[in-house]
């Protein structure tokens, strides 16, 4: 069973094997000490042969003796903090999956190695208040270290770690002064497993993802926006993986935002990159649509039978149609395991965050931020408001189904572009997305009801529904053909509203 664990904040010391222990009972704060626990704690430390974790500042191992034995993975969240997640022993050689999990964003197809053994003799001195809680703990580790990939040494050294339980950040301020007079220094590693690899630590990949300004580069508020997406990506994938509720949607969303600020911005960059990112950003948003859509729709049904008024009850949830998404539902999901498994998401990751560090940009991308990135809006806006009128123009309903799918379509792209320049555009951006959003959610269950009313339609063409069910199928169709109605009467009115006509460019 896995474990979220804690979110661990610690600080390291680096201090000399004849170093004396600091007085613990003079750090501000600390009112108590307890006797101290001694463990022998043995650590294989795992990464891929190119060290793809240790890059991210991710650290995975499995780690015998003391109260913690197992295994162990910690990703950063902030300064000194970092998330444990925990697993139990199992096998030596093999990383239990709701571990890997969460790495394969990571690893992206590469094995999990051994990179280093540690050995540590630890003594943990916990520190109490004057309330009796428990502050911190205050460890003492003589370690030796064997690195065996992509270096053989080995090192031995000893340092102090002081690790919150109970009390605030302040404490490490408070400490500071207490443990720095005996000589130890602030450790200039972040783990152990830093110094264990030495030079072969890899240097740290941090994205550089300016803050954008009205007078600096356009192509910086695309980077950004970018950054906030692919972030969304690694943040979902995990729970993908795990069938964790909404993390599907979650994923699609931050996919198709993506592909929106790809799509408006390409006049900025290399026209072939662009388009290579696009595509893939496109079929991996379709992929996961496709469990995304089932879910969506049993959703919908359940809740439509569920709100029926009690003189029009219409049964149960009709087999059939559980049988129906159920089985698209899980073929979806295995189809979107499988895409998350692929040579073409890996190099669509490694491709957006290339993307993102180095941009390919035309000469336009250093033009100022607010001129520029008015234009290509406006252009969105241009583009959205074509597809209305040509929606008004169709007479014959698959015809306007279609039309004003692609007026959701457009809208959706509008709505991510107004998003992407709040920041620099203000409050005439905030209310072109809303007005651009507000569309989009009354055309997204426009929509959804075509698509129900097309599901129900062939269902209840089936040989010899019950007549229980045939008439849950009636029933439900009824329904959604007031929808249909409803919303396009909002969409009319939706779209009268002036907040479509805005222009960012002044």
């Amino acid at each position: 069973m896995t474990s979220a664990g804690k979110v661990e904040t610690e600080q390291k010391y680096d201090a000399g094997t004849s170093t004396p222990l600091p007085e613990l009972l003079e750090i501000p704060c600390v009112e108590r000490v307890a006797e101290p626990v001694l463990d022998h704690l043995e650590a294989v430390y795992f990464d891929t042969p190119t060290l793809a974790l240790a890059a991210r500042r991710i650290t995975l191992r499995r780690r015998t003796g003391g109260a913690d034995h197992g295994w162990h993975l910690k990703l950063p969240v902030g300064a000194f903090r970092r998330q444990e997640i925990h697993a139990p022993l199992g096998q030596p050689d093999t990383v239990p999956e709701e571990l890997a999990s969460h790495l394969h964003i990571y690893t992206r197809g590469e094995d999990l190695v051994p990179i280093a053994r540690l050995t540590t003799q630890r003594t943990t001195y916990r520190l109490y208040g004057s309330g009796g809680e428990h502050l911190a703990d205050f460890a003492d580790d003589r370690v030796h270290a064997q690195a065996l990939h992509p270096v053989h040494t080995e090192q031995h050294w000893r340092e102090w770690e002081i690790e919150l339980v109970h009390g605030a950040d302040r404490l490490f301020a408070a400490a500071e002064e207490t443990l720095s007079a005996t000589g130890a220094v602030r450790s200039a590693h972040a783990a152990k497993l830093a110094r264990a690899l030495g030079g072969a630590w890899p240097p740290e990949r941090v994205p550089a993802t300016p803050e954008p300004q009205k007078k600096g580069p356009a192509a910086d508020v695309v980077t950004t926006y970018l950054h906030d997406q692919i972030t969304e990506l690694f943040t979902h994938d995990p729970g993908v993986r795990r069938e964790t509720p909404d993390a599907i949607h979650q994923m699609r969303s931050a996919t198709r935002r993506a592909r929106s600020a790809l799509t408006t911005y390409r006049p900025l960059f290399d026209k072939p990159t662009v388009k290579k990112l696009a595509d893939d950003l496109k079929w991996l948003a379709r992929i996961l649509g496709q469990a995304r859509d089932a879910e969506v729709m049993r959703e919908r049904l359940r809740h439509h039978l569920g709100d029926m008024p009690e003189n029009d009850s219409a049964g149960p949830f009709p087999a059939p149609l559980e049988r129906e998404l159920d089985t698209a539902y899980n073929s979806g999901y295995r189809k979107a395991l499988q895409a998350l498994d692929s040579g073409r998401y890996h190099q669509l990751l490694t491709g957006l965050e290339n993307f993102r560090d180095h941009p390919p940009t035309r000469a336009r991308a250093s033009k100022p931020a607010r001129a520029m990135t008015a234009r290509l809006v406006d252009k969105t806006t241009k583009r959205l408001n074509r597809a209305r009128k040509a929606a008004e123009r169709t007479t014959s309903w698959p015809e306007r189904d279609t039309a004003l799918h692609q007026v959701r379509k457009d809208a959706k792209r509008l709505r991510h572009a107004a998003e992407s320049v709040t920041s620099i555009h203000g409050k005439r951006a905030r209310k072109l997305a809303k007005a651009a959003k507000r569309l989009q959610q009354i055309l997204g269950d426009h929509q959804d009801s075509v698509l129900a009313r097309d599901l129900l339609t062939r269902l209840a063409a089936a040989p010899e529904p019950s007549p229980e069910t045939a008439l849950t199928y009636a029933r439900l169709l009824t329904n959604e053909k007031r929808i249909t109605r409803n919303t396009e009467t909002a969409y009319r009115k939706a779209a009268r509203k002036n907040a479509l006509t805005i222009r960012l460019r002044h």
